[in-house]
């Protein structure tokens, strides 16, 4: 991939990804596949005016590692100097980019309990910091090709060609146009304007139905709305946190969800596949669920904490996306919930309620606003999927029709 196509790429994702103001440290978490493209984020970060650049790198096959020797103790514990960095977070509300580069497989035959019970005793330990980081600071998570990954998409290529043909794939659905910065404003403001409209609806719940077997409620918090595209941090900062992104989403009203939704996409979830799947609400919550790949991992997602079986996300999409339109199943969260509907199970987001900045975490939550340690999408959309709102007025307008926008 050419050099100059790079650049502007990282120039989006320091310039309009986080938004790097001058004087802002930031931290970045990346793989071991494009340590040159890593180096280009560094430098546009700097050239932004970052006091700062940290680099946190990644490699699956050491978690495997790390997961098969050290004790659960170790691996659920939070060290002094873990700890330093989270107050050093809290003191200096760094910028975060997270490049995903990871094989959708790469941690196959990890022990799953193990990496629960080890994720299960950390987060009480972090929580504290989450919380009070929550909303504050500027995020970004965009991608770049790992071998591996690039394989399992292309398997017919050989490994350079692969990385070269997700690299075009990434640009593309990342709107790395000859002026991405000016494409991304065009954008967000058509999210934007998406999203003032379903926000005049006045929507009590949604419902959702598709030939698949998908027949689901879902209920709205009265004082949630819509948001898409970019966001404003606590600090007044606009930033955009997922590049590609093409959804309008909201956090539902915790508790109130009945039905059944049948997946449309395999879910990549801790370098692992989970698939064919449906999962069936009650009273908000997940209640039974069944899935032919990989049943261990939904199930211990659902029971991860009390929050865990609830919904706190549900994000529409349009199914003609330029994700969708691709022709790819990326088996990455990122690409593939722009590409379908999708819902999210566990922590909802606080900052979808009407006034938050003036509001704390627990006022929000206690307007519905579900709390976990996990927030894991799954993708439902299908090109013939219905969606009504539920109106507070008592009318039904319809939203989506045959997998896209009714409006």
């Amino acid at each position: 991939m050419r050099k100059t196509v790079l650049r502007k790429y990282a120039h989006l994702i320091a310039a309009c990804g986080v938004n790097v103001q001058a004087g802002q440290e930031v931290f970045i978490t990346a793989g071991l596949d494009q340590p040159e493209f890593v180096k280009m984020v560094v430098e546009e970060c700097y050239k932004l005016g970052a006091s700062r650049v940290v680099v946190d790198w990644d490699y699956q096959p050491m978690q495997k590692v790390q997961y098969q020797y050290a004790s659960l103790e170790t691996l659920g514990a939070l060290t002094g100097y873990q700890k330093a960095r989270w107050e050093h977070y809290l003191e200096k509300v760094p910028c975060r980019i997270y490049l995903e580069s990871d094989d959708p497989e790469g941690l196959k035959g990890i022990d799953q309990e193990k990496m629960l019970k080890a994720q299960q005793m950390r987060y009480p330990l972090i929580k504290g910091y989450r919380d009070e980081l929550e909303n504050k600071y500027q995020w970004c998570i965009a991608a770049v090709p790992g071998a591996a990954w690039a394989k399992k998409l292309f398997p017919e290529l050989t490994k350079r060609q692969a990385v070269e043909k997700l690299w075009k794939a990434i640009l593309s659905t990342s709107r790395v146009t000859d002026d991405p910065v000016q494409s991304w404003k065009e954008h967000n403001a058509d999210l934007h304007d998406r999203c003032s409209y379903l926000n005049s609806l006045g929507i009590e719940k949604l419902h959702y139905t598709a030939s698949n077997g998908t027949d689901f409620t879902v209920g709205m918090i009265p004082e949630a709305e819509f948001k898409g595209g970019g966001d404003t941090s606590l600090q007044g900062i606009f930033f955009n946190l997922n590049i590609p992104t093409e959804e309008c989403f909201i956090s539902p009203m915790r508790g109130v969800a009945e039905g059944k939704v049948v997946a449309s996409m395999p879910l990549s979830r801790e370098g692992q596949l989970i698939d064919k799947f449906w999962i069936r609400f009650h009273e908000g919550k997940a209640v039974e669920w069944h899935a032919e790949l990989n049943e261990q991992l939904l199930t211990n997602i659902i029971t991860a904490d009390e929050g865990s079986a609830y919904l706190g996300e549900c994000a529409l999409v349009p199914f003609d996306s330029p994700i969708q339109q691709s022709g790819l199943l990326f088996y990455n969260t990122l690409f593939d919930e722009n590409a379908a509907c999708h819902l999210a199970l566990g922590h909802g987001f606080p900052d979808t309620i009407k006034g938050f900045e003036n509001k704390t975490l627990e006022e929000c939550r206690a307007l519905g606003v579900n709390d976990s340690m996990v927030h894991v999408d799954f993708m439902i959309g299908t090109a013939d999927l219905n969606i009504d709102a539920l109106t507070r007025d008592g009318q039904s307008v319809a939203v989506f029709r045959n997998g896209t926008w009714a409006f």
